[in-house]
């Protein structure tokens, strides 16, 4: 993930790091000594709290750079900045950390669903991911289970077309757990081994709209043994702490295995990736960086926590 391709904030605006920086060093490059006071770690806070670093991971931040300072055990600049984005990178690996996606091998029927509210990337995400399943020599099976917004279906199999995958569509106002119901058939007919079901872009408010979502993994359940085997939600890395409750409210009502955060080239904001972390215990295990269709990399804690500074 190199950093010109996450974040574009310009030449002209100071990085996290540097504002950091100016709040926590009291003289550049000089050994720090002391710890912070108490008005320099508010304005930590301040910071990485418009960062989009959340609530949780920010008072661990926090807490952590004054434990740093006050026992001496950084002295430098350059350690102080090992030492933060180490954190950030034990936020990012700590608990769930497993960013792979536990498929069954090729010849074995998949199924991933793709949950996530309007407007987030979605469709677009989709269509990458079955590109880049399909480069791991998998054939793949998109599935308009968006039965609810008018076109969902046709930009699906527009999706579907430039990824080189099998489709599977339906009317609108068709029922979704009958379209994956279809979907599986479909596959095994095509001898395709991954079946991507696609869902409405509902609101995260609406509970029975998540009722719907659960009826759809209980149908994959009993269609495919172990499906599905991925369920990942699509979040809009723009919108910051929205993305965050939108999280929390799906978390609530289906057995989330991963998270994948779009559009995350399009914002200087890249906190929020550590505050789901932080909060849900649920991996980002993948990032879109750009609109292109093979934009959709593996999300990397190690490099991401150096980026994030740089934004």
């Amino acid at each position: 993930m190199p950093r010109s391709r996450l974040f574009r904030t310009g030449e002209e605006k100071k990085s996290l790091w540097q504002r950091v920086r100016e709040i926590a060093l009291t003289d550049v490059g000089v050994v720090m000594s002391g710890g912070l006071d108490q008005d320099a770690l508010e304005r930590l806070e301040e910071l990485l709290l418009a960062s989009d670093f959340g609530v949780s991971a920010t008072l661990r931040l926090v807490d952590h750079v004054e434990d740093l300072t006050r026992s001496g055990r950084v002295q430098t600049e350059a350690e102080f900045r090992e030492a933060v984005q180490a954190e950030i990178q034990r936020i990012l690996t700590a608990g769930h950390s497993d960013r792979q996606l536990h498929l069954p091998p090729p010849g074995e029927l998949a199924i991933v669903l793709m949950v996530g509210v309007n407007g987030v990337g979605k469709t677009t995400t989709i269509g990458k991911l079955a590109h880049r399943l399909g480069r791991q020599r998998r054939r793949v099976l998109l599935a308009a289970g968006d039965t609810f917004r008018a076109g969902a279906i046709d930009q699906l199999r527009i999706w579907a077309d430039r990824a080189g995958a099998e489709f599977v569509g339906a009317r609108q106002g068709a029922d979704p757990a009958s379209v994956a119901f279809d979907a599986v058939d479909a596959a095994r007919s095509r001898q395709c081994d991954t079946v991507v079901v696609d869902t409405a872009g509902r609101l995260h408010t609406q509970g029975d709209l998540m009722a719907e979502l659960s009826k759809v993994g209980r149908v994959l359940a009993r269609k495919v043994e172990g499906a599905p085997h991925e369920t990942l939600l699509v979040l809009d890395a723009t919108v910051g702490q929205n993305a965050i409750r939108q999280a929390q409210q799906f978390n609530q009502s289906l057995a989330l295995s991963g998270l994948v955060l779009a559009k995350l080239d399009s914002t200087a904001k890249g906190g929020v990736v550590v505050a789901l972390k932080q909060e849900l215990d649920v991996p980002v295990k993948l990032v879109g960086v750009g609109e292109a269709i093979q934009d959709l990399e593996e999300f990397d804690p190690e490099q991401f926590s150096r980026d994030v500074l740089e934004a």
